[in-house]
């Protein structure tokens, strides 16, 4: 899918049917010092296909490797647990590293409009494995159930600086949440299903100290989600968000779709 200022959701002409499928496997390890706080180490395994106009030729490949990895820690302001109803609320802050590969950058030195030619939507932003920059991270996540009822929210604001051959990424800060509830809740399952809503504002990058018009986006998706957990031990999480509001700022690849998963154990 791509988007032009101000577009909603839809398709638009975009020969020879260029696309871009990414697929993130985030492998974490976290450990809680005490009930109140903890760490958590995040590594992105990044696996990328796409194909893309390249003036009147046509670039087709995939790009995989470890993306930048993430070391965060999170303290828990507020936590009561009653039979009927419960409330939570914590807060992190981290930093991310630059470990991914950032050689596909080294596109946007050299990329050129040859007249005549399809407009690419694609570009070594979009496909670069790492940043090349130290960027902090600050967000807040808040949870309250009342019997089998529940609301969910959080948000994170990442803050860029500088990273390879002078292209720093915008701050962007993405939310999601919704109201949810039990289908099953006892002892040792609980079943979860939850209407999430979630986001993403980001503005535009900068490349030697210019502007690039094409990396805006304001994005809104909603979808199911489910939650199966295991003794509070094995929780597995499965979700699909389908875009319902896309805005961006040039002709850019946007998604038609994303589903999302998770699998944690506890020790």
């Amino acid at each position: 899918m791509h988007g032009y200022p101000g577009a909603v959701v839809g398709r638009i002409p975009h020969p020879p049917g260029q696309h871009l499928d990414s697929t993130v496997l985030q492998v974490f390890a976290g450990y809680n010092f005490s009930p109140r706080w903890g760490l958590q180490f995040n590594l992105p395994i990044i696996h990328r296909a796409f194909l893309r106009p390249e003036g009147s030729a046509i670039d087709q490949g995939t790009v995989s490797g470890i993306g930048d990895v993430s070391m965060t820690g999170h303290f828990n302001i507020l936590q009561r647990k009653e039979e009927n109803w419960g409330v939570s609320w914590n807060v992190l802050g981290g930093i991310k590293l630059p470990t991914g590969d950032t050689s596909r950058l080294a596109e946007e030195l050299h990329e050129v409009e040859v007249p005549g030619a399809p407009e690419s939507g694609i570009h070594g932003h979009d496909l670069t494995l790492g940043s090349g920059s130290v960027d902090g991270l600050v967000g807040t996540s808040l949870s309250a159930r009342w019997r089998r009822l529940f609301f969910t929210a959080s948000a994170q604001y990442s803050i860029r600086s500088t990273g390879s051959y002078d292209y720093r990424y915008a701050n962007d800060v993405t939310w999601s949440g919704g109201p949810g509830g039990y289908i099953l809740l006892g002892d040792p399952w609980t079943l979860s299903v939850q209407l999430n809503i979630s986001g993403e504002q980001k503005g535009l990058d900068t490349f030697q100290g210019a502007k690039a018009g094409d990396t805006g986006t304001t994005a809104v998706y909603l979808g199911p989600e489910l939650q199966l957990t295991w003794k509070n031990r094995v929780s597995l999480e499965v979700g699909v968000d389908l875009p319902v509001v896309m805005n961006t700022t040039s002709f850019q690849t946007v998604p038609d779709y994303r589903i999302h998963g998770s699998l944690t154990f506890r020790f």
